[in-house]
């Protein structure tokens, strides 16, 4: 079963001691999920942070009383960025220029940063357009955002300088006092890093590992065809060879939790039973990926929470198509429509992947 230890997250501006030498840090988000948690670790003469939060003007206040106040005005030594996305990332590049600090990431995690970092549009992308139109984005919507400056990196990310310590599988790493076996996870970011303490029962978990709410399994333009729910599937399989429930999993959103064997199984079961949701409706009637909202989230999608939707539900479609479990059957207005291959509702219990 899944505990949490710490009912109560840190204020603004304060932190909770989650074990010896470490602190448990919070940064605001402007979006719905309206937090990311950061770590700061104890190294003795200075601290190790993990993720960083938007860079904002809030966020560098936040983080300017935090290093007046809990981390005692002392040196940041090194950053650790779990995985690209910006809410982890967003000041990495601050506090390598600030402090000198030493930048530990996956390749893949800094070079997509730095990438998008680097690549700021004014305009979508006509292949962004057509990514949306495919997937059944309402034509009006389509319209507005294909006319409106989309969202930048570089918005809300300080400019990463050249140069990191990369993190790969199996890595043993030295930080806040203790050793770290480093694991990879994919599916809601590329060589998304996780650490286990081989020295007591912590586990960062980032993203990767969370108590109560699932991590968006997105497919983007760039890479249409991905699969990134088969690619959550099996790190969910890997890591729970590493999972124990006396574990304290610091995630990177809502509260830190013990139970992990239990979550995982969880998590697999939930996209499994989606995936089960999602053939057997495609097997009556053929659906574009926007179209399968309902079977998917079973709640209204606003405006806000679409892009994030959209590319989940062409995710969870992808997965099913790789398989050779549906099919385009066809379109309309654009948008593709996918149907169950072969049309054979006794078919579905065979060929939903497990």
């Amino acid at each position: 079963m899944i505990r949490t230890p710490f009912p109560a997250p840190p204020p603004e501006g304060g932190a909770v001691t989650v074990a010896p030498g470490v602190l448990w840090l919070r940064l605001p988000l402007p979006m719905a999920l309206d937090h990311v948690n950061v770590y700061a670790l104890d190294d003795g003469d200075g601290w190790t942070i993990v993720d960083t939060g938007f860079d904002t003007t809030r966020a560098r206040a936040i983080w300017t009383d935090l290093r007046a106040g809990p981390l005692q005005g002392r040196r940041i030594n090194r950053v650790i960025g779990t995985h690209h996305h910006p809410d982890h990332v967003g000041l990495l590049g601050w506090f390598m220029d600030t402090d000198g600090a030493e930048l530990l990431m996956s390749r893949t995690a800094w070079l997509t940063a730095r990438m998008l970092t680097l690549d700021e549009q004014a305009i979508a992308s006509p292949q962004q357009v057509d990514f949306w139109r495919k997937a059944g984005m309402p034509a009006e919507m389509l319209d507005k955002r294909a006319a409106a400056r989309p969202f930048n990196f570089a918005d809300v990310v300080h400019p990463m300088p050249v140069g990191f310590t990369r993190l790969t599988e199996g890595d043993i790493v030295t930080f806040g006092q203790r050793r770290w076996r480093v694991a990879m996870g994919h599916g809601h970011a590329p060589c998304h890093a996780t650490f286990w303490s081989l020295d007591d029962d912590l586990v960062i978990g980032g993203d990767q590992l969370l108590a109560s709410i699932s991590p968006n399994l997105g497919v983007y333009p760039t890479e249409p065809a991905a699969d990134p729910v088969g690619e959550w599937l099996e790190s969910c399989a890997r890591l729970s060879t590493l999972a124990r429930e006396d574990q304290l999993i610091l995630p990177g959103h809502k509260l830190p939790f013990t139970g992990l064997p239990f979550r995982l199984r969880q998590m697999t079961e939930n996209h499994h039973a989606a995936l089960t949701r999602l053939t057997a409706a495609l097997a009556v009637a053929p659906r574009t990926a926007v179209g399968c909202f309902d079977l998917l989230f079973k709640r209204r999608i606003g405006d806000g929470e679409f892009g994030l939707a959209l590319v989940e539900a062409v995710a969870h479609i992808n997965h099913l198509h790789r398989a050779g479990v549906i099919q385009a059957v066809g379109e309309n207005r654009g948008a593709t429509l996918w149907g169950v291959t072969g049309g054979q509702v006794s078919a579905i219990a065979e060929k939903t992947p497990n």
